[in-house]
């Protein structure tokens, strides 16, 4: 007589080897001749020996999950846009910073694992790697049953990048009078999934709302985007960013406040943009107030960049040239000195 075995208990070893059968194509061509070894290792190996022309390399690290985003993804069966949205919101994170990614590390859980769905997702998550010229250096496939809900998974991602620290951007420098130009977003990105869920429970994700011109839940899975051309092509060129502030959980009221400096505050001005069409649907069909609407999505601005007033045309001219291919930008505020009101005023 047979004894339980590992597939009994709820682990497909089989599905995971699988699982990376499928990827390793793809990941494989995010590699460059700094990646040292292929997938299989028990750690990644990165040669950075070219960061021996920086005068004091400094590495910057991140670590974020796409939250429950991964719902939607799940409840269209479609889940290569998840992979591509954990890359670009781990690039932003450091690029507010001034670094460029090195290389990224995925980690995909479920109660059970899919092959197919696991392969979408990494694929997904490759092709923004080799968009960014990062390697998607290794990961984790994890079945957890009991752990996750069924037909539920977790999607989180880890990027490492460097900047030279005399060039790390930390907005100290900041000062009343900058001003402040935002980069569009592509949708939700990856934050406020939870409130948009709640408001849109029970509707039909293939249908198409009045006034959104795509089907819903194409509209809730647009990729989130990477400011990596627009914010390189601004430091390429030696514009003086003075700040760099990336929309994500707390929207436009908790993430500014992380750059600025104790004695300013930013205004935005709300005429300076348009709010897209899946924004307003869900602040009148939830009856959600403009301000918990600011506090919990980005309200199509995904980064905010602070300039002197002097560097703004130039900066302008280079974010808006039609060759470039650029998210839109716009100047939306400006820096003010801060007395006894909030630090963000909107």
């Amino acid at each position: 007589m047979s004894g339980i075995t590992y597939k009994d208990a709820g682990v497909d070893i089989a599905a995971g080897a699988r699982a990376v059968a499928l990827m390793k194509r793809a990941v494989e061509e995010t590699h460059g001749p700094a990646v040292l070894g292929g997938i299989g290792s028990f750690g990644g190996l990165f040669d950075v020996s070219n960061l021996k022309g920086m005068a004091s390399p400094t590495l910057v690290a991140s670590t974020d999950g796409v939250g429950t985003k991964t719902r939607i993804a799940s409840a269209l069966g479609r889940y290569d846009t998840v992979g591509q949205d954990i890359v670009n919101h781990c690039i932003n994170d450091i690029l507010v910073q001034g670094a460029r990614p090195l290389f990224f590390m995925d980690y995909v859980a479920a109660s059970k694992l899919d092959p197919e769905m696991v392969a979408a997702v990494v694929t997904g998550a490759a092709l923004a790697c080799k968009a960014a010229g990062v390697a998607l250096l290794g990961g984790e496939t994890a079945e957890m049953p009991g752990v996750y809900a069924p037909g539920e998974f977790d999607l989180v991602g880890t990027i490492v990048g460097v900047v030279d620290r005399a060039s790390i951007i930390d907005g100290a420098q900041i000062e009343p009078g900058d001003v402040v130009i935002g980069l569009a977003s592509a949708g939700l990105h990856t934050n406020g999934f939870s409130l948009a869920r709640r408001v849109f429970e029970g509707a039909d994700l293939t249908a198409t709302p009045d006034g959104l011109g795509r089907p819903l839940g194409e509209a809730l899975l647009a990729p989130h985007r990477s400011y990596l051309p627009e914010v390189g092509a601004l430091l390429d060129a030696g514009i003086p960013v003075r700040g760099l502030a990336h929309i994500t959980g707390g929207g436009l009221i908790d993430n500014p406040p992380r750059i600025l400096p104790p004695a300013v505050a930013m205004t935005l001005d709300r005429d300076a943009w348009t709010v897209p069409p899946l924004f307003r649907l869900i602040q009148e069909r939830g009856g959600v107030s403009d301000m918990e609407m600011a506090h919990a999505f980005n309200q199509g601005l995904g980064m905010l960049i602070v300039l002197p007033d002097a560097a703004v045309e130039p900066a302008m001219a280079l974010l808006t040239a039609p060759e470039a291919g650029f998210a839109e930008a716009r100047v939306v505020g400006r820096v003010t000195p801060r007395g006894e009101g909030p630090a963000v005023v909107l």
